[in-house]
């Protein structure tokens, strides 16, 4: 009877997966995994399971000396074996070791055991919402690890309430007055105070139109805060953006009597960059600019490299610039002046969109009166 063929395996690593690889990726490796791998068996995990086997061991040790050494007394004791002076040497000396043995894993597991039973205290105080909970990092090598991962992930989870709280008092702060405005539009439309005419729909689209664009800003600013934005990045000729942004408020530059250029040298290199966003926050830059600068000022766009690996864009106005004070708030959320237009989220937006893309962006005036220059960097397309 002759043997079947061999299959070829539908899973799992070929027959050869015992022999070791240095170096270069195996062939059976999955392309999406890192080589050499980090799993639990490599690096400190698989340290930590030689320690445990090891203590694991000596314990067994340690039992099988203690049975050992009571056996014998017993053996004495009912007159079975006759022990000697040597014997009697031996079993002193293994009753020496034994308690040696004894006191030093029960320090080590004190050791594990003390900031394992705070660990747990505080998960405890964790999930009934303590955030401001932390553990000393004491203890054996993988507990510190331990210790300080759980340390880091409370400090995460307080940050995210704090970004949610933060949320939600801002979204209640800015979205009271156009509602009371629009209830107040409509209850005087009801009674008869206001005529339902278009002047007076008008107004109430106007603000529903506000309360949207807050509602769409917060949101792109929460998602750009805790790293979960989606960006479409790809190679971004940036002369082509800046160009499409200063055609779209070419005309309200014009309206407001205020000249605005830009200069983007044609051998800059392509910046890696979501080319939505980047323009997104070309468009809040330039608003910013032209709301705060009077007739007869200008706004230019500048672009230039960074050094190696970033390319940096200013846009400078010649507007009523910014003080001390204004300055160190200006990327707070709803951090305007006394000017009532616009939302106060624009900066703060540039901000996390800017970072987003692993760059950063400053804002800088020479006193009020001198206008202001904001100045983002973008990282270079590979």
């Amino acid at each position: 009877m002759s043997r079947p063929p061999r299959t070829a395996r539908a899973h799992g690593p070929p027959p050869w997966f015992g022999r070791r690889w240095h170096g270069e990726r195996p062939p059976w490796w999955p392309q999406n995994e890192e080589w050499p791998p980090r799993g639990r068996w490599h690096g400190p995990s698989r340290r930590f399971a030689a320690r445990l086997a090891l203590t694991a061991l000596a314990v067994l040790l340690l039992i099988d000396l203690a049975l050992a050494l009571v056996a014998s007394l017993i053996a004495r004791a009912l007159g079975i074996v006759a022990l000697d002076a040597r014997t009697v040497l031996v079993l002193a000396a293994a009753l020496v070791l034994f308690v040696l043995g004894v006191s030093v894993l029960g320090r080590g597991l004190r050791r594990a055991g003390a900031p394992l039973a705070d660990l747990a205290a505080a998960i405890d105080r964790v999930a009934e919402g303590e955030y401001t909970t932390r553990v000393s990092v004491r203890g054996p090598r993988e507990i510190r690890r331990l210790v300080a991962a759980f340390n880091e992930m409370v400090e995460r989870l307080a940050t995210a309430d704090e970004r949610r709280r933060r949320l939600l008092a801002d979204v209640t702060h800015e979205l009271r007055t156009p509602l009371a405005v629009v209830q107040g539009q409509l209850e005087g439309t009801l009674d008869g105070v206001y005529p339902p005419d278009a002047e007076h729909l008008r107004a109430i689209l106007d603000e529903t139109r506000h309360m949207a664009r807050i509602i769409e800003d917060l949101r792109t600013l929460s998602l750009a805060e805790s790293g979960a934005l989606t960006l479409s990045r790809e190679t971004v000729t940036l002369g082509d953006v800046v160009d499409d942004a200063l055609d779209a408020y070419r005309m309200r530059a014009e309206t407001g009597g205020v000249c605005l250029a830009g200069d983007v040298p044609p051998d800059l290199p392509p910046i890696d960059a979501d080319p939505t966003r980047l323009r997104q926050v070309l468009e809040n830059l330039l608003a910013n600019a032209l709301r705060y600068t009077p007739r007869g000022g200008r706004v230019d766009v500048t672009a230039m490299r960074e050094g190696t690996a970033m390319v940096a864009i200013a846009v400078r106005d010649t507007g009523r610039g910014m003080g001390p004070q204004e300055l160190a708030r200006a990327f707070e959320r709803f951090a305007r002046s006394d000017d009532p237009r616009g939302t106060g989220l624009g900066l703060a937006i540039a901000r996390g969109l800017v970072r987003a893309h692993g760059g950063e962006i400053a804002i800088s005036s020479e006193g009020e009166g001198r206008g202001t220059t904001v100045r983002s960097t973008w990282p270079v397309a590979r």
